[in-house]
């Protein structure tokens, strides 16, 4: 086994159908979705758990090349009907970050921004826990998705702390970890998080995870309804939000650059 010296993390949201030019960014169709993970594995790529990703993040293991982290922001309930019997049958680990207030309802955080108004359902207590045996890891999206710069010390606290007791009930067991809503945060909240009793947190900054990287500012790519099987295959190799062909043959450029000591590293 080739050790790997760093770890993509893919961050996609909603599972199903897109109606609107808006939902197509961050809605991923179930033939989509599937098409992605099987030509994931297909090159050789496999997901770890979030507790690996932590664990190698620490030097406690070794894990192989091609090794990712797969998680869902909001937890979608087409996360539940649409993506769990892919990653059933590929027997691959996933994490989902919830938003504790509103498991079981909607997404009404999105009613003011989506042009149509429409909201979509979030999984349920029972769809959790069915999930959480089948190898899903339930980790803090915040109590309502707030955006957190914009509150005051209270509410952001309520909004941190506050979700991991409402998790943590739900569970039975401790939650750790977080992600920022809309991928947004400062100092201020980063320290609160830590005040909170998170352990890390998981940022939409691109880019891959090294050792050295930061625990509250882990690096996400965002996986988009536009994407195209190629074009994931080359933000995970590439570590980047940009999966064109363009950027691919910038890449296989540069890399031909320095290996001939024409570009430094």
């Amino acid at each position: 086994m080739k050790p790997t010296p760093r770890i993509p993390v893919l961050m996609y949201h909603r599972v199903g159908a897109a109606h609107n030019e808006w939902e197509r960014k961050y809605c991923v169709s179930p033939r989509q979705f599937s098409a992605h993970m099987n030509a994931l594995a297909s090159k050789g790529w496999c997901a770890i758990t979030l507790g690996d990703f932590f664990t190698w993040l620490d030097n406690g293991i070794e894990l192989p090349e091609k090794s990712f982290l797969l998680t869902f922001d909001d937890g979608f309930h087409g996360v539940y009907e649409y993506a769990a019997p892919v990653l059933r049958a590929l027997n691959w680990p996933a994490t989902v970050f919830l938003v504790s207030t509103l498991i079981g309802k909607r997404d009404s955080w999105c009613e003011a921004h989506n042009p149509s108004g429409v909201t979509y359902p979030l999984m349920d207590s029972t769809q959790i826990l069915e999930l959480r045996g089948q190898g899903f890891d339930f980790q803090s999206h915040t109590r309502s998705h707030a955006d957190l710069p914009t509150l005051n010390d209270e509410s952001l606290q309520d909004e941190l702390a506050g979700s991991r007791e409402d998790l943590q009930n739900l569970l039975g067991e401790p939650v750790s970890y977080l992600a920022y809503p809309f991928g947004r945060y400062d100092e201020r909240v980063l320290s609160a998080a830590q005040r909170a009793g998170y352990r890390a947190a998981f940022s939409t900054q691109p880019g891959f995870n090294r050792r050295e990287i930061e625990r509250f500012r882990i690096r996400r790519l965002d996986v988009f309804g536009t994407d195209s099987s190629t074009a994931l295959l080359n933000k995970i190799r590439l570590g980047s939000n940009d999966g064109s062909f363009g950027n691919s043959v910038r890449y296989r450029v540069n890399r031909l650059l320095t290996r001939f000591g024409l570009r430094s590293n």
